[in-house]
């Protein structure tokens, strides 16, 4: 009931802030984007949502429960082979059907809708303008329309729909540079929820199946700067987030992970020593809504990826600087 009652206060809160959006001001409309920030970790809610990525869509059932200082979420995808997504904080386990097999994987860090903006607004402002538009109805609720529009070319608009009464994203929609949408997440039922138990907070078992934990060799903090390698000028906006080692299946040695972000747009970067005998990789490419650039600095390899613009993820992979 604790969750409960600090989850109907915090939405009061936000349904009150929400009426002056209508007439807002430019630091109101981020207050509103901001408020939508916490509430997709500060509300207890359940509903369904689909995905939409080019031709392929997906629904997901979700169930989140904040109780004052825990967050507890279950995903389930409701299309095709069945996938569950447990988190605790920021710790994820997928159980992940595979062959006769469940694969259980363990990961940390991955943001999951609604839960897409960062806590912190203040780099996603450098980069980006915001403007309100009208409101309109998602999953039978009505919604604040957000326009979050780019600086430059070196990034996507988004556009959210924000729940007037709870401050929650109901949809969110990515945009390329040709104002083309690339993919859509929407809530088509949503709900708050008072529950205290977390008897749902559980996998369903399939006694048929054999449970397996993956076998991945975990990524080491990666804090010293390479004698081989250093970074010049980033793209404006993006900014080194991590950096890390880790050993990739079929690689003798560990490849260097290097992202940034401009708050919103992640970007990883990938070095290692060229392969003896492979002939190394240079060009861009797309697949699906992510970027590729790859390049060559010394004997190293250079691997760019993200979902922005090849400009970003060019000028990403020609800012690595080989030292002799």
């Amino acid at each position: 009931m604790k969750g409960f009652v600090l989850a109907c206060l915090f939405a009061s809160a936000l349904s009150s802030a929400s009426q002056s959006v209508l007439a807002a001001s430019d630091d109101e409309k981020w207050q509103i984007l901001q408020k939508a920030a916490l509430a997709a970790h500060a509300l207890s809610y359940q509903g369904i949502f689909v995905c939409q990525s080019g031709q392929q869509s997906k629904s997901v059932q979700i169930k989140h429960f904040f109780d004052g200082q825990n967050e507890f979420a279950r995903n389930v995808l409701l299309d095709g082979s069945p996938r569950e997504v447990l988190s605790q904080g920021g710790d994820l386990i997928i159980y992940n059907p595979k062959n006769e097999k469940i694969v259980i994987e363990k990961r940390r860090g991955q943001n999951m809708f609604p839960a897409v903006l960062p806590a912190n607004l203040a780099a996603v402002k450098q980069s980006y303008t915001l403007r309100t538009g009208d409101i309109e109805r998602v999953a039978g609720r009505e919604a604040q329309v957000l326009f979050l529009e780019p600086k430059d070319d070196l990034r996507y608009s988004y556009r959210f729909w924000i729940d007037t009464e709870y401050g929650l994203i109901l949809k969110s929609v990515m945009f390329n540079n040709r104002n083309e949408m690339m993919d859509s997440i929407s809530f088509t039922q949503l709900n708050l929820v008072n529950s205290v138990d977390l008897d749902w907070f559980k996998p369903k078992i399939d006694s048929k199946k054999n449970y397996v934990m993956e076998d991945e060799a975990p990524a080491q903090a990666d804090y010293n700067p390479s004698p081989h390698w250093m970074l010049k000028e980033l793209p404006a906006g993006y900014r080194k987030v991590d950096q890390m080692l880790r050993m990739v299946h079929g690689k003798p040695l560990p490849i260097t992970h290097v992202v940034f972000s401009d708050g919103l747009a992640s970007v990883s970067l990938f070095i290692e020593p060229v392969t003896n005998g492979v002939k190394p990789r240079a060009g861009h490419s797309v697949v699906g809504n992510t970027s590729f650039y790859s390049s060559v600095a010394g004997y190293l390899q250079i691997t760019v990826l993200g979902e922005v613009p090849e400009a970003t993820v060019a000028a990403i992979a020609n800012s690595v600087v080989f030292i002799k």
